[in-house]
């Protein structure tokens, strides 16, 4: 029952809205278009009502909401045959209409009966369905809904507190949060401090607090102390009484007798009484409404005495709030591979000799450890199922079979259900969206502009006033992130995003219930499904073998993203341009690290619904005709040359949206002249050049919202520095074969720096950084600048540095780190520095950005 809506809905909407509009008329069904209306409206509303809970009650409640969802998945078929019809009639001009009204009459008469006939068949459906329900005694999801959700919430919150009273010896690699949270705690700040534990579910806050709390030196730093779990459903006067309760509990004193009869400003006035001379410790467990704090924030009132108030969510919003006091937050990293491995073998080998794992399973009971990626309430569950097992026989059956025990296995139905929770917690929206990630093989990372876009042509992502379709879909990805729905990652220097892969196991069950995606990996026979969707994660054909698109590709009218990188193709039709609802069009290949363009038609200006156009080639006038299309937010050129700069800059100044640029010169011993651009596009975030530059743009001093900056085979002969030491955005900078100098020094700025790279540099023999210089500089990379010999003078001063690089670079360079080497003392304190973030940090192929120039094609992949 948790997402009966979620296909439904969308689909019912847009149905309604085609039934009322002229389309209703082509089908020709007359009267039954009200009736059909009608009903949906009825269905809608009952499904919107029946969202939230946790699965149907009854097998007749299951029938019945197949039923539905099995009716919208016909719905939206036969309003593809709408719109793919309306759109026939609606291109060319009126002769061509008059033709194909007169020539094709027959057959417009024979699919306007066929379209009747499938509108009065689902009519029929419709009535029959609730008839059918009635009839065998359903109706009651609705109403026992409320019952089953409660029971699996106070399931869950016995669950959670149970954490209270875990042994100290079930517990690993808890130690380093554990300390830097008592440190928070007990520091000698004497205002109010609002300490957040965040992560996904199942993550192990809760643990983590709890052993917290029941530590003795903090319950003897605080005079009184209370835990209370909140969850999604709660009343504020219920917590209030939880929380008098707890408080006078603990120190043993009377609790009143009449709370229960007393409102909201009784109880607030006992808890404010009673705490008012107090240094308290508050935990607030398991915290879903991000006003929740504004409601509770007037029993905890800061009296200067040390208080702490403690809170775990699964939402980073929450946890990142604004709470008018003192705050620090805290999000739970996965668990190291060691540490996982001993959780797992606690229970998963307690009964084995020796308590250790046996020599032919350990292969498979490490890859089960590994899809845990470091949870640790997805470890110990699993450690529970196959602590019975002992052959190798059975252990391979669970791992083949790992989704279907998600799905019906009791000893893993509590960790499901932990989990499931935050699914149930979205917005039917933000369920489809999620959803639709498990489309994506396991551990793929996906690029979110990629992901933006399959959102909007699946007509998932809502009408905004005054934003666009992919402003919106954006906020939606970053609510997923915000509630730990997926994990963050970059490809390249892109923002990106992956799956849990026992949330995209529980997604893909979610999903193939509702028959919104089936996935097909090539082991077995596709076979009919009824699913909307089909991922197809195999292919035995080489990529990239095409060799055109036809022109045809014209009739594709509803087509918003057209991705053919990384193809033979080297030209588009002249039919390109009659795609009026393109949004992305993304082209070119690489060959051995050089970018090729692709040919595009003078008349694509036309598109004006488009907004990526990367890796097209420079021909003709087409620069300077790009110039009309002021809505693109990407650009990709390629094939720049000298004489094209007048029209370049002319072409980017009308760019006023643009966010993403990234040009290559036509030949590296051409320049690539951009400096007659007066400003730069004011929202640019992503900026790539490549070619040469005779000096720095003028503008790069004014690029206040650019991340990105990636320069490749500038040769500049100025210092770069100076120009972008003040920008304040500026998170990554890529410097390949750039600069022709011997010295590259960073004297100050950089302020948000957290990603620099040198590459190619063939003259450069000494780098320095000074005191103050990129304060937040995260990650270093040297590769291939054979020239510099010693470590960077003052790479001490970056006190947030937590990975470095050192690719092909000179044996001098190696020797002078080895022991006995002039910057061995130096290097030991760097390695120090970033062996406290080794085990607590994500994966590192996850954040270095490959500067290759395919990953600026792959811009919008």
């Amino acid at each position: 029952m948790a997402s009966v809506s979620v296909s439904a809905d969308l689909f019912i909407d847009k149905f309604v809205a085609i039934l009322e509009s002229e389309a209703a008329s082509i089908a020709g069904v007359g009267d039954q278009v009200d009736e059909i209306t009608r009903e949906l409206e009825f269905m809608k509303a009952f499904l919107a009502d029946a969202d939230g809970g946790n699965k149907a009650h009854t097998q007749v409640e299951e029938v019945w909401i197949r039923s539905v969802r099995d009716l919208a998945n016909d719905v939206e078929n036969i309003i593809d045959e709408f719109m793919y019809h309306v759109y026939e009639q609606q291109i060319g001009g009126r002769f061509s209409r008059w033709i194909h009204k007169t020539i094709h009459f027959p057959k417009h008469l024979w699919y306007k009966r066929k379209i009747a006939n499938k509108l009065q068949k689902i009519a029929m459906t419709i009535r029959a369905i609730p008839e059918r329900n009635q009839r065998y005694g359903g109706g009651a999801a609705v109403e026992g809904k409320s019952t089953s959700s409660e029971d699996i919430r106070r399931w869950v919150q016995n669950q959670a507190e149970s954490s209270l009273y875990h042994k100290e010896d079930e517990l690993v690699g808890i130690e380093g949060d554990k300390n830097l949270l008592m440190g928070w705690l007990m520091n000698k700040e004497q205002r109010q401090t609002v300490v957040s534990v965040v992560g996904m579910g199942g993550s192990g806050k809760t643990t983590l607090v709890a052993r917290i709390f029941k530590d003795e030196i903090v319950k003897r730093h605080f005079e009184c102390y209370a835990w209370i779990t909140v969850s999604q459903s709660y009343v504020i006067e219920d917590l209030l009484r939880r929380l008098i309760k707890e408080f006078r509990k603990a120190k043993k004193e009377v609790v009143p007798a009449d709370m229960n009869a007393m409102n909201y400003n009784e109880l607030l006035e006992i808890l404010v009484n009673y705490l008012e001379t107090k240094r308290y410790l508050v935990v607030l467990d398991d915290v879903w409404d991000v006003h929740f704090w504004d409601k509770i924030r007037f029993s905890f009132r800061d009296k200067q005495l040390g208080s702490r108030v403690m809170l775990t969510t699964r939402r980073e919003d929450i946890a990142s709030s604004s709470f008018g006091v003192e705050s620090h937050v805290h999000k739970i990293q996965p668990l190291e591979r060691g540490d996982a491995w001993e959780l797992f073998s606690m229970k998963a080998f307690s009964s084995y000799p020796n308590k250790s794992c046996s020599t032919e399973i350990l292969p498979l009971a490490r890859e089960l450890v590994e899809k845990c990626e470091g949870l640790p309430l997805a470890i110990v569950a699993l450690s529970g199922l196959m602590s019975s097992k002992k052959s190798l026989t059975e252990w391979s059956t669970i791992y083949n079979s790992l989704n279907w025990h998600l799905t019906n296995n009791p000893l893993l139905e509590p960790m499901k259900s932990i989990l499931l929770f935050s699914f149930n917690d979205l917005p039917y929206r933000l369920k489809q969206c999620f959803l639709y990630c498990s489309l994506f093989p396991e551990d793929h990372v996906i690029v979110i502009t990629r992901l933006v876009a399959l959102w909007i042509a699946e007509g998932f992502v809502e009408h905004v006033e005054g934003l666009t379709p992919e402003e919106v879909a954006y906020s939606y990805f970053m609510e997923l992130i915000f509630r730990n729905m997926l994990q963050q990652r970059f490809r390249g220097s892109l923002p990106a995003c992956k799956m849990h892969d026992l949330l995209r196991e529980i997604a893909l069950s979610i999903a193939k219930e509702e028959k919104f995606c089936a996935i097909h990996d090539g082991s077995e026979t596709i076979e009919e499904t009824g699913a909307l969707r089909l991922s197809i994660q195999t292919t035995n054909g080489e990529i990239g073998s095409c060799t055109e698109l036809p022109e045809s590709i014209g009739q594709l009218g509803n087509l918003q993203t057209l991705d053919i990188k990384g193809t033979k193709i080297e030209a588009l039709p002249r039919g390109i341009s009659k795609l009026l609802n393109l949004r992305h069009l993304l082209v070119g290949r690489s060959i051995y690290g050089k970018i090729i363009g692709v040919r595009i038609p003078s008349s694509i200006s036309k598109m004006k619904k488009l907004q990526y156009l990367v890796c097209i080639k420079s021909e003709g006038n087409i620069i300077r005709l790009i110039g009309n299309m002021t809505q693109l937010s990407a650009l990709g050129i390629t094939n720049v040359k000298e004489r094209d700069e007048e029209d370049l800059c002319a072409s980017i100044q009308e760019m006023k949206v643009l966010s993403y640029l990234s040009l290559f010169v036509a030949d590296g011993e051409e320049f690539l002249r951009v400096d007659v651009l007066s400003s730069p596009p004011p929202y640019l975030v992503t900026l790539g050049l490549v070619g040469k530059l005779e000096k720095v743009p003028h503008w790069f001093c004014s690029l206040h919202s650019l991340k990105y900056l990636n320069l490749r085979g500038s040769r500049l002969e100025e210092d770069l520095q100076p120009h972008i030491e003040a920008l304040p955005s500026l998170h990554f900078l890529g410097l390949d074969n750039v600069s022709v100098r011997k010295e590259l020094c960073f004297n100050r700025g950089f302020a948000k720096l957290w990603y620099l790279q040198f590459r190619n540099l063939a003259l450069l023999n000494k780098i320095t950084i000074e005191k103050g210089a990129m304060p937040n500089l995260e990650f270093l990379s040297i590769d291939n600048c054979l020239a510099l010999e010693t470590l960077p003078q003052g790479i001490e001063h970056l006190t947030k540095l937590q990975r470095y690089i050192f690719d092909n670079v000179s044996e001098k360079f190696r020797e002078s780190i080895k022991e006995g080497g002039v910057d061995h003392a130096r290097m030991l304190l760097v390695d120090e520095r970033c062996k406290k973030y080794t085990n607590k940090s994500l994966p590192i192929e996850d954040f270095i950005p490959e500067y290759s120039l395919q990953q600026w094609a792959d811009a919008c992949r």
